[in-house]
């Protein structure tokens, strides 16, 4: 029988696929191969970058160059305020990324939450921590009518213009109406300015989207470059860390809006206040004149307050708030909506326990996300700045 044992034996053997050595893990990672096909998948779809740019159809300004020079000139105009030395700049400072490194937000008194990084805004469609505007010009008034933040009102924005007479001639030029005639629809345009121009502000090319670019063209020359720490970030980002559910996209985010305590979540640190979150903002928001649904909308069609007109107020939006971009995460320190952890490391841990060396990966990969200007941001990155008027 041993003859035949053998012959079977032999024939398995034979009938086995060959072994083929798997190849380093250099040339791996300098292939794009360490990634699975669905991973590499959902890694291209992190891009390209930068977007196509488009106008705001809710903002019949939005784009236009003489806009955007009156906006640049409101952003940093204090006399907007009650006590007039609190202008939009104070919070959102060009050199520290347009936050301001604080924790918590603070005006004219302190806020709950963390200023927000003002780059990429055309990316998103809810604004602010809790989504309490649908839009950008409308996110860019309510901090002007704020109590704790500028704390003006119609008064304060009129009179602006009242002292400022090129700065007026500047704002009939873009609206073709004195700002001295509708009080009302004045602080509606100064909010659709200021949009203009932060729909400027916008992140450059980095370190990943050469890497991506080159994933997608199967340049190994350019895949070489990335470093092999970040692609190993990058394999976790989009396979078993998951991240890439909620921070997906170009922009690396959703835009909406996620729980940041309960099951799945480690709790890194206890929150500062309790906070409504998307609850709080989306009833704020629908009760609110300036919504997209209202008057002061662009678009005649109404087709982009669609969202709003949808969105339910229920308790099941209590502690939820929205995901931010990734896109110069390494220079937006605290994080989180409250500002509570200022260390990047640290804020991974908060979506899920994860060992040291994986944490040290996924950051390398966050940090592949900065691009050349970092945290000293231009003041536009609209190709020359339009006189006005």
């Amino acid at each position: 029988m041993r003859p035949v044992v053998v012959t079977v034996l032999w024939g398995l053997v034979a009938m086995s696929p060959p072994v083929v050595a798997k190849p380093p893990v250099a040339d791996r990672l300098a292939t794009g191969s360490e990634l699975s096909v669905d991973e590499r998948a959902r890694a291209l779809s992190l891009g390209p970058w930068p977007p196509a740019r488009r106008a705001d159809p809710s903002n019949r300004v939005s784009g236009r160059p003489q806009a955007i020079e009156l906006g640049r000139r409101l952003f940093r105009d204090p006399r907007m305020s009650s006590v007039g030395y609190v202008a939009c700049v104070t919070c959102h400072q060009p050199d520290r990324a347009f936050t301001d490194t604080k924790a918590r937000a603070h005006g004219l008194a302190d806020l709950p939450r963390n200023t927000p990084a003002l780059f990429d805004l055309r990316q998103q469609r809810w604004f602010g921590w809790g989504g309490s505007s649908d839009s950008l010009w409308m996110a860019s008034i309510r901090p002007i009518l704020d109590p704790r933040e500028l704390d003006g009102s119609l008064a304060t924005i009129t009179r602006l213009f009242t002292r400022d007479e090129e700065l007026a001639a500047c704002y009939r030029r873009v609206f073709g109406v004195s700002p001295l005639r509708q009080p009302g629809r004045t602080a509606v345009n100064v909010g659709k300015a200021l949009a203009a121009f932060q729909e400027t502000l916008v992140t450059g090319r980095t370190p990943f989207d050469d890497y991506r670019d080159a994933l997608a063209r199967g340049d190994r020359d350019a895949l070489a470059a990335y470093p092999a720490a970040a692609q190993r970030g990058l394999a976790l980002f989009v396979g078993a860390a998951g991240c890439v559910r909620c921070h997906r996209g170009p922009n690396l985010s959703d835009g909406e809006f996620h729980a940041t305590r309960g099951a799945g979540v480690v709790e890194i640190a206890a929150p500062v206040v309790s906070d409504g979150g998307r609850f709080d903002g989306a009833r704020s928001l629908k009760q609110h004149p300036l919504n997209l649904t209202g008057r002061f909308n662009d678009d005649a069609s109404r087709r982009n307050a669609s969202a709003t007109q949808r969105l339910v107020v229920n308790t099941a939006l209590q502690g939820r708030f929205r995901t931010p971009s990734l896109r110069n995460v390494a220079v937006t320190a605290p994080y989180l909506h409250d500002g509570r952890v200022d260390d990047l490391s640290l804020a991974l841990q908060h979506g899920a326990a994860l060992p040291a060396p994986q944490v040290a990966d996924l950051r390398a990969f966050l940090e592949s996300l900065t691009d050349r200007d970092g945290e000293r941001r231009p003041w536009s990155s609209a190709d020359r700045l339009t006189p006005c008027p």
